[in-house]
C-alpha cells in the first residue's frame, strides 16, 4: 500500500498501538535533544531513575538558553549539565556553540530517524526527513532510558508546494501564510507534510524555518522529504554517510489535502500578541519600531543573516533603532565573518550578540516599554520578550532589515534596491570544538554529578485522592501560553532546577496574587478556554502549579505537550462536555469531585458539583489506560519508581 513520508516514519518506529488517528501509539526514539532551560530537570530525573547509560542512538544536551551569567546560577548549572552528560553518555554542546535546533541539524540529525526534544521547536529537524517532536522533559528522560514515547496517532496533513518564491519573499513568509490561513490551533493533532515540486526550490535551511514554526500551528511535527538537497547539505557538513532517501510513494494519500503556490506568497507579518495574528506587511507599513531583531531558531540559516547584511550594506540604520543580530551557531558565525557579512551589519549600526537563543526566550534584548519590536523569532506571546507590556511583531529577515533602515515597518519590496543574491559558502566551516562526544562507559561511570547550591531535588508528590474539594483559583480565557503560566527570561529561568524558587513566578503575568493565594489555599483548580498551554514544552509550567497545589485543570481544550505534561505530574486534565458550562463557573467557586479513581477508570465522563450553587457540570478526560495508571500514582515520577523503569538500564 502506498504511504506518505509520515506513515513510513511512524510504521518503522511503531512499538505499540495502531496507526488510527486519535489512538495512542508508542514510538521507538532514536535521538533526543535537551536544552539548558529544560535539561537540568531531565538530568535530575535520569539520576532519580538510576540510569547507567543513555539507550538512544544519540542524545545531545545543548546550552543555548541561559547564557547570561549575572551570578553563579547559570554557570553552576552548566557545570552540572556537563557532568551529567559525561555520566550518562550524552553529547554536550557548550555555551557559545549555538542554538540546539540548527546545531543538531548540522551535526547529528539523520533522515529516517525519530527525534524527541524537551523543546517545542524540536520539530524544526523535520526538515531533514525526520519525525521530530517536542515533549516535556520527563518524556524525554524516559526516551533516553530506552522507553517508547507515547502520543496520539496524528492525522497527516499533506501540503503540496508549487511554484517558486518571488524576490523579497522567503521561507518565513511561507509559514506565516500557513498561520494566516489556519491560526495557532490549525495543526493540533496533525503532522504537516510538505511535498510537491515547490519543495525542490527550498534549501535545507529554508525547510528548517518552515518546520520550526509548525509548533506555532500546534502541530505534532512537520516532515519534509530527504532528497538531493538534504544530501547536498549533509555532504557539506562532512556527513554524507548519514544520508538516506525519504520520499512520498506515488499514489499515497493524506487525511487532509492542501496546496500552497509559493509564487503567490507576499511579505507577511504577525502582529502582537500571537503568531496567528498575520497580515500582509503592506497593511501596517509605516508603524514606528524601536527594535529590529534577526536570528533565533526560526531564522537560523546563513542566508537569513547574509541577506540582511546585503540589504543594509553601505547604509545606516534609522536613528533610534536597536538592530540586534543573534547568530544561531558558531559554525555559521565563522562563515558570516569570513564573507564580511558581519562587518556590513556592524558598519550599518547593528549590535552583535553571542550565538544562542538570547532575546527569543527573553534572555536579553528586551524592548523598551510601549515600543514596537520587530523580530524573526517564532513567538510573540505576551511578556515572552522579557518586557511585561511588550509589543512584538514576527517577520522575515528581509522585512526586519528593510524596517531597520527606515525606522518603521516596511514592505521590503518598496525600498528601491535590487533583491540581493546570496550564495552560501561552497565549503562551509565545520566546527566541533564546543561539542563534546559521549565518554566511553568505563570512564563515564566514574563521573560524579556536580551540583551547585541552586539545584534542588524534585519534592515528592502524593497520589491522586479519591475525593477532592477544590476552590477555583484562576479563570482564564483562550490561548493561554506556557510563557504566561510560567515565564522564561533572565529573572525566571536561572531557577529552572529549583522548583520552590521558580514556583514563585507561576501565573504572575496573568495574576500576581496567584502564588500567595495558592500557598495559602493548597489544593485547587483552574479554569481555561481553548488551546490552553500553547507554546513552549517546558514542564515547569505543569510542575510548578502542581507543587503549589493544582490538582485539576478544566478547559475547553488543551495544547498537546502541556496536556501530556499535566498528566506526567499528576494534574488531572479535564475538558467541558458542554462548553457553555465555562460561563457558569467563576473564580472562587468550589468544586466537589467524588469517587475520582473509579470514575476515570470506568469511563471518561465525570460529574462535578459546584458547592453551594445547586449546580453540576459534566467534564471528560482523554486519558489512555497507561495514563490512567500514571494519574492514579500521582504522576510519572511515582509511576517510574513503583515500576522500576530505567533503573540499572
Amino acid at each position: 500500500m502506498p504511504m506518505n513520508m509520515t506513515q513510513k516514519l511512524i510504521k518503522s518506529h511503531l512499538v505499540s498501538g495502531e496507526m488510527i488517528p486519535g489512538e495512542e501509539i508508542g514510538l521507538k526514539i532514536d535521538q533526543t535533544l535537551t536544552q539548558d532551560a529544560t535539561g537540568t530537570m531531565v538530568m535530575l530525573e535520569l539520576e532519580a531513575m538510576g540510569l547507567e547509560r543513555a539507550k538512544t542512538e544519540a542524545s545531545a544536551q545543548y546550552v543555548d538558553h541561559n547564557l547570561i551569567q549575572v551570578d553563579n546560577k547559570n554557570p553552576d548549572d552548566h557545570l552540572f549539565l556537563q557532568s551529567a552528560t559525561r555520566r550518562f553518555g550524552i553529547y554536550f554542546s557548550k555555551p557559545g556553540n549555538g542554538v540546539s535546533h540548527p546545531v543538531h541539524m548540522q551535526r547529528l540529525a539523520k533522515p529516517g530517524k525519530t527525534l524527541l526534544g524537551s523543546d517545542s521547536h524540536t520539530c524544526a529537524n523535520g526538515c531533514m526527513g525526520m519525525l521530530a517532536m517536542g515533549a516535556g522533559g520527563i518524556d524525554v528522560a524516559m526516551a533516553i532510558a530506552g522507553q517508547p514515547f507515547y502520543v496520539k496517532m496524528p492525522k497527516v496533513w499533506g501540503v503540496k508546494l508549487t511554484g517558486k518564491l518571488p524576490d523579497w519573499v522567503s521561507a518565513k513568509d511561507v509559514i506565516l501564510e500557513m498561520l494566516r490561513r489556519h491560526g495557532v490551533k490549525g495543526g493540533v493533532g496533525k503532522v504537516i507534510e510538505y511535498y510537491g515540486p515547490g519543495v525542490q526550490t527550498l534549501s535545507a535551511m529554508d525547510r528548517h524555518v518552515i518546520a520550526n514554526m509548525g509548533a506555532e500551528l500546534g502541530a505534532t511535527g512537520t516532515v519534509f522529504p530527504s532528497d538531493e538537497e538534504i544530501k547536498r547539505f549533509l555532504i557539506e557538513q562532512g556527513r554524507e554517510n548519514d544520508w538516506s532517501p525519504l520520499e512520498v510513494d506515488e499514489g499515497a494519500t493524506y487525511d487532509i489535502d492542501e496546496e500552497l503556490n509559493l509564487s503567490e506568497v507576499v511579505p507577511l507579518i504577525a502582529k502582537p500578541s500571537s503568531p496567528g495574528n498575520v497580515v500582509p506587511v503592506s497593511e501596517i507599513s509605516g508603524t514606528p519600531i524601536y527594535q529590529s531583531y534577526i536570528g533565533s531558531s526560526a531564522n537560523p540559516g546563513y542566508r537569513d543573516f547574509a541577506i540582511a547584511a546585503e540589504i543594509v550594506k553601505g547604509k545606516h540604520i534609522a536613528d533610534g533603532i536597536s538592530f540586534d543580530i543573534n547568530p544561531t551557531s558558531r559554525q555559521m558565525l565563522t562563515d558570516l565573518v569570513k564573507e564580511s557579512h558581519i562587518a556590513s551589519l556592524l558598519q550599518a549600526g547593528a549590535r552583535l550578540h553571542q550565538a544562542g537563543c538570547n532575546g527569543c526566550i527573553g534572555m536579553g534584548q528586551a524592548p523598551a516599554t510601549g515600543r514596537n519590536s520587530l523580530r524573526t523569532t517564532p513567538r510573540n506571546f505576551p511578556g515572552r520578550s522579557g518586557t511585561r507590556e511588550d509589543s512584538v511583531f514576527l517577520c522575515s529577515p528581509e522585512t526586519a532589515a528593510a524596517s531597520a533602515l527606515t525606522g518603521v515597518i516596511t514592505d521590503p519590496r518598496t525600498i528601491g534596491i535590487p533583491y540581493p543574491k546570496v550564495q552560501e559558502p561552497a565549503n562551509p566551516t565545520i566546527d566541533e570544538k564546543l561539542l563534546d562526544e559521549p565518554l566511553p562507559y568505563e570512564k563515564a561511570k566514574e563521573v560524579k554529578l556536580h551540583k551547585g547550591p541552586n539545584i534542588a531535588s524534585i519534592p515528592s508528590m502524593d497520589e491522586l485522592p479519591d475525593s477532592l474539594e477544590l476552590p477555583i483559583l484562576l479563570k482564564m480565557g483562550d490561548n493561554i501560553s506556557t510563557d504566561e503560566i510560567l515565564a522564561g527570561g533572565a529573572r525566571v529561568l536561572p531557577y529552572r532546577s529549583n522548583l520552590p524558587e521558580i514556583s514563585k513566578f507561576t501565573f504572575e503575568i496573568i495574576d500576581r496574587t496567584y502564588y500567595t493565594r495558592a500557598k495559602e489555599t493548597g489544593n485547587h483548580a483552574i479554569i481555561g478556554g481553548f488551546n490552553y498551554g500553547q507554546g513552549s514544552s517546558r514542564e515547569h509550567a505543569a510542575l510548578a502549579p502542581r507543587y503549589l497545589g493544582l490538582r485539576v485543570a478544566i478547559v475547553k481544550d488543551f495544547a498537546r505537550i502541556h496536556w501530556q505534561n499535566l498528566v506526567n505530574f499528576g494534574v488531572l486534565p479535564l475538558t467541558f462536555v458542554n462548553e457553555a458550562d465555562y460561563d457558569n463557573l467563576e473564580q472562587g467557586d468550589v468544586l466537589e469531585l467524588k469517587d475520582i479513581k473509579s470514575k476515570i477508570q470506568n469511563g471518561n465522563e465525570i460529574t462535578i458539583t459546584v458547592k453551594g450553587k445547586n449546580n453540576e457540570i459534566k467534564v471528560k478526560h482523554l486519558l489512555s489506560s497507561r495514563q490512567i495508571e500514571i494519574m492514579l500514582s500521582g504522576g510519572l515520577i511515582n509511576w517510574v519508581k513503583a515500576n522500576h523503569v530505567g533503573q540499572n538500564a
